[in-house]
């Protein structure tokens, strides 16, 4: 044999190796399916933030939304009309888990104060990880101008 002492065998070939690999290969095993599960709950906590995150822009948009298109603007804000804004503002999200509540005081003319509260359910993608859903929910005010 080239490159081994004689009598010398590769360590490959060891009779206690084997049981080494085996054993490398379960702790391999075991920190591959920690390190794994971190990663997805890492993606899973950047995920909530961005709902959060959404939630409370959604709020801020809508109650924009809803201030320049008054009842003086040629197309007054309903309901209906700063709901369909704010989900058309949702990407990545599903919109079947999100709502909008808007209430005007006392109109929606110039000068009434208008509120608007954004509500998600978000659910994870992995139960494993995270099996619970989490509400969120954030609330705007503004002054509506037009």
């Amino acid at each position: 044999m080239q490159g081994f002492a004689a009598g010398a065998m590769p360590f490959w070939k060891h009779p206690g190796c084997r049981r080494q690999l085996g054993q490398t290969m379960v702790e391999f095993a075991i920190v591959a399916l920690v390190a794994v599960t971190l990663m997805f709950g890492v993606i899973q906590a950047a995920l909530a933030i961005y709902a959060y995150n959404f939630v409370s822009y959604g709020a801020r948009a809508g109650v924009r939304y809803a201030m320049v298109h008054g009842t003086q603007s040629g197309s007054a804000a309903t309901n209906a009309s700063v709901q369909t804004y704010v989900r058309g503002l949702a990407i990545a999200l599903d919109t079947s888990s999100l709502t909008v509540a808007t209430t005007w005081t006392p109109n929606e003319g110039p000068g009434s104060t208008i509120n608007v509260k954004v509500t998600y359910s978000f659910a994870s993608l992995l139960p494993l990880v995270w099996s619970s859903t989490l509400s969120m929910s954030s609330t705007a005010q503004g002054v509506v101008s037009n």
